[in-house]
């Protein structure tokens, strides 16, 4: 029986999951499209609840953020402890069905990523998949860039010029929702979703786990024996929080 939306706590600071499935999302996101306002997703998963936990400043970008999906299966299996069941949406999964989503909306369209070459390569596949979307704006953050800083309020002030109505932001986490909350208010017509690696995917420049082994939930896995030396430390923290957020889930219902 559902009792409401999971959350996760920490100290003062509740991070709620307000999108329980990918259908919900894409009817909230057509109506703020609809409506002409911006938005904030973020797309929560272990290690977000890692430095969530460690961060104030980062809790602080996550409870500014609008919309946020479950984006990894701890999550949702979290949920199900809770008895507050909530649906798998991966980030990268929603790119291509947003965008679409956008340029039925009349809604221009840009990319934030790592690198120009990437983004390019992004826009030329999402423009091959989506009749009528051309790629108003890519922009690649250069080295060291301060989400807090001028930089980030000149990428913001171009979107608002330019009447971008969604943006993709594709960087390490807490820069991308740092934008995206700063962007709620330098750029209040634009809707940002953060995610991640998701134009990396479309671009090639990173290879995502075979479809076979994210049925299985098995994709950290494949990341992990990726790039051993980043990951690995990264989900032995992922695996130290889950026993208190089992408890914690227990304690939801």
């Amino acid at each position: 029986m559902r009792e409401g939306p999971v959350q996760f706590r920490f100290d003062t600071t509740t991070i709620t999951v307000n999108i329980a499935n990918r259908a919900a999302l894409l009817a909230a996101v057509a109506q703020r499209f609809a409506d002409r306002q911006g938005f904030a997703l973020a797309t929560i998963n272990l290690d977000h609840l890692v430095k969530l936990r460690a961060s104030p400043a980062f809790r602080a970008i996550y409870a500014a953020q609008d919309f946020v999906v479950a984006d990894g299966n701890p999550i949702v299996w979290l949920s199900r402890l809770a008895r507050r069941p909530v649906e798998l949406v991966p980030g990268s999964d929603m790119v291509v069905p947003l965008v679409q989503l956008a340029v039925q909306s009349g809604c221009r369209v840009a990319l934030i990523g790592t690198t120009d070459a990437a983004l390019a390569t992004a826009a030329s596949h999402l423009e091959s998949l989506i009749p009528g979307l051309k790629v108003a704006l890519t922009i690649a953050p250069p080295m060291g860039f301060d989400p807090h800083g001028p930089d980030a309020r000149n990428i913001l002030a171009r979107l608002a010029t330019a009447e971008i109505g969604f943006c993709v932001i594709a960087l390490p986490a807490g820069k991308q929702e740092t934008i995206a909350a700063l962007g709620r208010s330098l750029a209040p017509h634009t809707g940002f979703a953060s995610f991640g690696a998701g134009l990396d995917f479309l671009a090639g420049s990173q290879t995502r786990a075979p479809r076979w082994m994210r049925a299985l939930a098995m994709e950290w896995l494949w990341r992990a024996l990726s790039d051993p030396r980043r990951m690995l430390p990264r989900y032995a923290a992922c695996f130290a929080i889950l026993p208190g957020q089992i408890f914690a889930a227990l304690n939801l219902r």
